[in-house]
């Protein structure tokens, strides 16, 4: 029998929790018809200081539990999922916001081919949200898609259905408001499939707690480190490769002017030539910080390391992987690209005329030598890596009795 828990978190909701509690309870019948047989209600009360926890004692076939401390949207709602017996774990606010009706669907789609289903305020149905935060949802959603590289169109809804198998793979979440986002974010990164369903959106009974600003800058901060704990190089590698585009365009613009005859140096392009190679080296180390974070979550969760700034391997070996070679070669080119600019100098340029071509050649060979550092950390990181596949590996075989020794 496929049961289906409904957990609400409520924080002095004693306006509108009775409404949303009798809504719930009035799509037994709806489950019912796609397959789930029970339903189970939790409203979690986290110390409100009304009457909230009075309200939900006198509806019947409600479970109640109560914080004595107030711990958060977040916290109130793990509590709920610890205490849930259903195969099927679903939620919603309290405030009338979010439509229980739409749980039989949700719970369709997560009985088909989905272990996580969003209800999607964003993905066509009417939305009553304000103008503001629907800015704030849509500019999340499009965060998450491009750090994960699969397409959300609401990463913070509130009203959400998925197996309870689920739950260990997507902990552990935050106490906050920040839940929600976190779990989407979590969620896509485990390799949990994910489905949204459009849901319509309704003005909320009482005063919202959500701070656009306070919360805003809480979803992001907590998207964007929960994202680096799974792929690093995903996030710093495309700051990196902004930087070094930054650089590459500053520098060819500074070159064809050179070429183009002009020999005299303006004071706004030896700020150009400044800004360039700041954001240059900037963008390489935080591009290798990047690749370096990757070997390093690798190594504590003991699984392959995440090449791919996007998604997929660029070449046949990892990148990381010429980083010497490379290295070794801007390191030549600069010694040699020095050597023949002192030379000329020495004979008939003025330090007016080679001063350029000695800080491109100190740059190469900085690059160079900084390159090479980092090659050879992520090979000592790569080894570490390997040295537990392939422990796991040989205690495998030997398990396995792929080979016989004779008495």
């Amino acid at each position: 029998m496929t049961t289906l828990s409904v957990v609400i978190p409520a924080y002095n909701e004693e306006n509108g929790i009775a409404e949303i509690v009798d809504r719930v309870l009035k799509i037994k019948p709806a489950l019912a018809a796609v397959g789930v047989e029970d339903l189970e209600l939790i409203v979690v009360n986290d110390a409100s200081k009304d009457r909230t926890a009075e309200v939900v004692k006198g509806i019947p076939g409600v479970r109640l539990i109560t914080h004595p401390v107030n711990k958060g949207y977040g916290g109130a709602l793990k509590t709920g999922f610890s205490n849930a017996k259903g195969d099927l774990v679903g939620f919603l606010d309290a405030d009338g916001t979010y439509p229980p009706e739409y749980f039989p669907q949700l719970c369709q789609v997560a009985m088909q081919d989905a272990e996580l289903v969003i209800g999607s305020r964003l993905a066509g149905e009417k939305s009553q949200m304000p103008a503001i935060r629907r800015v704030g949802n849509i500019f999340f959603a499009g965060l998450l898609t491009l750090i994960t590289r699969q397409k959300v169109t609401d990463s913070a809804s509130g009203m959400r259905v998925f197996r309870r198998d689920v739950i260990s793979r997507i902990f552990p979440l935050p106490d906050g408001l920040n839940l929600t986002p976190v779990m989407s974010t979590r969620a896509i990164h485990e390799g949990v499939k994910i489905a949204e369903v459009p849901i319509p959106y309704s003005v909320r009974v009482g005063r919202s707690k959500l701070s656009v600003v306070k919360d805003g800058r809480i979803f992001l901060q907590s998207m964007v480190w929960t994202a680096l704990t799974y792929n690093p190089v995903r996030i710093l590698g495309m700051v990196g490769l902004v930087g070094m585009a930054i650089a590459f365009a500053l520098a060819v613009h500074f070159i064809l002017g050179r070429l183009s005859g002009i020999t005299t140096i303006q004071n706004w392009q030896v700020v150009q030539l400044c800004v360039g190679m700041v954001a240059g080296v900037t963008g390489l180390n935080i591009f290798i910080l990047g690749v370096a974070f990757n070997y390093l979550v690798s190594l504590f969760v003991k699984q392959p390391v995440r090449h791919g700034l996007f998604g997929r391997m660029l070449f046949r070996q990892p990148l990381d992987q010429q980083f010497g070679w490379i290295g070794a070669l801007a390191i030549v080119i600069g010694i040699i690209a020095g050597i023949t600019t002192v030379v000329l100098g020495l004979e008939t340029w003025s330090i007016n005329s080679i001063w350029l071509y000695l800080i491109s050649s100190s740059m190469l060979i900085l690059l160079g030598v900084q390159l090479m550092i980092y090659w050879a950390i992520l090979r000592v990181l790569d080894e570490l890596g390997q040295r537990d596949l392939l422990t796991q590996k040989d205690l495998g075989s030997t398990e396995a009795g792929e080979y016989s020794v004779s008495p």
